[in-house]
């Protein structure tokens, strides 16, 4: 065909298993067909892509405006493997020769910079390039856009003398688009958005969760609510070469660099609805009034640093917040092969709590990801310093939280260690100690079987701790344990 063409492509499926049509270029399709491996379910509405049952026909209408080879193939199973794939080949045409401007079908790369976009997480952290991709892709003049998505229904009832038990739903709903920008440019905008603002200031029972504060007082026991707005960020970003970009990150909300990718962002949580004891250790700045973001990307490895506002969000979840970009962070991430994404990062953060606003804070993380299959695992560890009037002793903690997941069923797991000092009141003799405990999480969800682009699943987790004897008199021997229905988008 000739470029400036419109053609219709039409597959016809005589035999008994379903067949795609996929169309983009060789790159495209290989790296589309190995994510595939690790989500074999996921189906797919797209402009440049038709499913096609026994016994029916199916086609694609498309324009190409840009000469040379595309590729067409089957991503269903092993069909690409087995070798149902084949050349287009586009020929200059009128518009062509004229220098018009020129589109292939849409690939999925990255925002940032030269590679999947499976390699993005939240914010500007990395995951490994091998995770399994979820999200409604779709066209909208020049823009390519994702939709992800999830709500939950939750019963929780946390155990012993400090539990409550309390039923809620959490939820999150994200939209990314990104289109060409000039030469080399890719411009791209997020929206986040949640409803856990419904479930009230004080939030869900989570024993041993510490770090926010509601009505002038420490939340302690309690998880609290994310914000109405969780991200509302711009990004561009150039390519310097065939594998290095540089790139500019802004939010308000956003998330800095600093940290592992938020824990509802990576695989390996994104089941478990509840949320980590080490999350203000780990990633609590995922939701931050204020960042600025600038980094390089050369191959697997990415160097990048951010300004932003140190103060965590207050109890007023549906306002946005502003403020001086008093903070800075630092955050060197690297991918040495498909199934690995390591991150180290530091941040010095202003005043970030409410009730101590005389308290700056130091902050380290490392953290590895990995990707097997449809199982991901990862290992993390936080150190905060605190610094300023009063301040207390460093504290650390240690996560390690894996998922396997198949088509309809997924087993998670998530064994933390922490070291926590807000455990009391400040009118509390002990309010100053710090306690090292210990809690493990097993869970467990089914998805009803479903070809669309939502699916319903139900689950259930319990959680164990271990407690140091001074802490035995206060929360006795707990067990504590939820039951959830979820929807998500696939």
């Amino acid at each position: 065909m000739r470029a400036g063409e419109t053609v219709r492509i039409v597959a016809v499926n005589k035999g008994k298993n379903v067949h795609e049509l996929v169309l983009g270029t060789k790159q495209y399709l290989y790296e589309h067909q190995e994510m595939m491996k690790s989500h074999p379910g996921m189906a797919h509405d797209e402009p440049h892509m038709v499913r096609v049952d026994p016994g029916k026909s199916g086609a694609i209408v498309w324009r190409f405006t840009e000469a040379g080879d595309f590729a067409f193939a089957c991503l269903v199973d092993d069909h690409y493997e087995s070798g149902m794939v084949g050349t287009l080949r586009v020929q200059g045409g009128a518009e062509h020769a004229h220098g018009g401007h020129a589109h292939a079908p849409p690939e999925m790369r990255a925002a940032l910079g030269p590679y999947p976009m499976t390699r993005e997480g939240s914010g500007t952290s990395w995951l490994p390039d091998a995770t399994p991709h979820q999200g409604i892709h779709s066209t909208l003049g020049d823009w390519s856009t994702m939709t992800h998505g999830f709500a939950n229904l939750i019963y929780d009832r946390q155990g012993g003398p400090r539990g409550a038990s309390k039923t809620f739903s959490t939820s999150m709903l994200m939209v990314m688009g990104q289109r060409d920008a000039g030469e080399g440019g890719t411009l791209g905008a997020r929206g986040m958005i949640s409803l856990d603002p419904l479930m009230g200031k004080t939030g869900y029972p989570l024993l041993l969760q510490t770090g926010e504060a509601a009505n002038g007082q420490p939340l302690i026991d309690r998880q609290h609510p994310h914000d109405l707005f969780m991200e509302l960020a711009l990004t561009y970003s150039r390519r310097l070469s065939e594998t290095s970009s540089a790139f500019i990150y802004a939010g308000l909300p956003g998330e800095p660099a600093l940290g592992p990718p938020a824990f509802m962002h990576r695989m390996s949580g994104e089941d478990n609805p509840e949320a980590p004891i080490s999350h203000h250790w780990l990633d609590s700045t995922h939701i931050t009034y204020g960042v600025v973001t600038l980094g390089y990307i050369y191959g697997g490895v990415k160097l990048e640093g951010s300004v932003f506002r140190g103060r965590e969000p207050d109890e007023n979840r549906y306002d946005i917040e502003t403020g001086k970009l008093d903070s800075a962070s630092a955050r060197l991430s690297w991918n040495p092969t498909r199934q690995w994404a390591l991150q180290v990062s530091h941040g010095r953060l202003k005043s970030p709590e409410e009730l101590h606003p005389d308290v700056d804070l130091d902050r380290t993380t490392a953290s590895a990801i990995y990707q097997a299959g449809g199982t991901q695992t990862t290992l993390a560890w936080g150190r905060n310093t605190p610094r300023g009037s009063g301040h207390g002793h460093a504290t650390s903690t240690y996560l390690l939280e894996s998922a396997w997941r198949t088509s309809d069923h997924t087993f998670f797991a998530r064994a933390e260690h922490a070291e926590k000092n807000e455990l009391f009141v400040a009118a509390d003799p002990r309010a100053d100690e710090t306690f090292r405990v210990g809690k493990l999480t097993l869970g467990y969800v089914y998805d009803l079987p479903n070809e669309g682009h939502y699916k319903v699943g139900f689950g259930g987790l319990v959680s164990r701790y271990r407690l140091p004897a001074e802490l035995k008199d206060v929360y006795g021997n707990p067990t504590s344990f939820m039951v959830f229905a979820r929807v998500r988008i696939k």
